[in-house]
């Protein structure tokens, strides 16, 4: 990988593990300087990346700030601002829901998915203006789809496009923002403490699935490691390949968008 982003700085949320450890790793690798948040950095110190880590909860807002302020002081500025923090409801539907449940974790959920993603560009922001940067959201196939996870969830991702939207026509011409919608991802993504979930991780259903690869999806055999899902970030963030670009939402999620009331034409010949 070319170091396309020498010189840049890159602050990523949620970089402990999963997608946003293989995005610190990418960024690092496209010569970027990272300053990498999570809630718990010890994951991201043992791995030893040559990076900052940073201790923040993205629902605190101040501690979002002082995550901005260390990547300008150390680094001279902010570049990149990748809001990738979030939880997953592991599909509860909201007949599943009691009334005190829906209440709670509606608001961790949303608190955690939309609130965390506006306090990070909020925090980002002054820097992210010096520097003309640009913002790319991590979204998912759920931003566009139903049974990507439960109602929260769902509506969490779809509120994601909004704020793309908004923001892209807010912050112009100073900032581009833009996001990537991935899906089929083996991630660690936690559950909400309100239901009971915290400990759970989404990767571990990857490990539970058997059976063949569904046959209306186009891309059946598509990637699952984060790792692999990387180059839509690069690419949106590096003003040099998209620099006409906001407001955008690349989907990375196994051609979703192209399944039809049949298997995928190649299953035919």
């Amino acid at each position: 990988m070319t170091a396309r982003l020498a010189g840049k700085t890159a602050l990523i949320t949620g970089a402990a593990s999963g997608l946003g450890a293989a995005l610190a790793d990418a960024f690092l690798a496209a010569g970027a300087n990272v300053v990498a948040v999570d809630r718990d950095i010890s994951a991201i110190h043992a791995a030893g990346r040559p990076l900052l880590a940073h201790t923040a909860d993205v629902r605190d807002g101040e501690a979002l700030a002082s995550a901005v302020a260390l990547a300008e002081s150390e680094f001279g500025g902010l570049d990149i601002c990748v809001p990738n923090a979030g939880i997953w409801d592991y599909r509860r539907s909201l007949t599943r829901l009691s009334p005190a449940q829906l209440s709670d974790a509606f608001d961790e959920v949303m608190r955690i998915n939309v609130l965390g993603y506006l306090l990070t560009v909020q925090a980002a922001l002054p820097a992210l203006r010096k520097s003309g940067g640009s913002i790319v959201m991590t979204l998912s196939n759920a931003a566009f789809y139903p049974d990507g996870g439960g109602v929260l969830y769902t509506a969490s991702k779809f509120a994601g496009r909004g704020l793309i939207a908004q923001l892209a026509h807010e912050l112009a011409p100073d900032v581009r923002v833009n996001g990537v919608a991935v899906g089929g991802i083996k991630t660690g993504l936690a559950g909400p403490a309100s239901l009971g979930l915290s400990d759970r991780r989404l990767d571990a259903t990857f490990d539970d699935h058997t059976g063949p690869p569904n046959p209306y999806l186009p891309l059946p055999d598509a990637p699952t490691d984060p790792s692999a899902y990387v180059a839509p970030f690069l690419m949106l963030a590096d003003p040099r390949a998209s620099a006409m670009i906001t407001g955008e939402i690349i989907r990375a999620d196994g051609g979703l968008a192209a399944r039809g009331f049949y298997p995928i034409a190649g299953a035919h010949s």
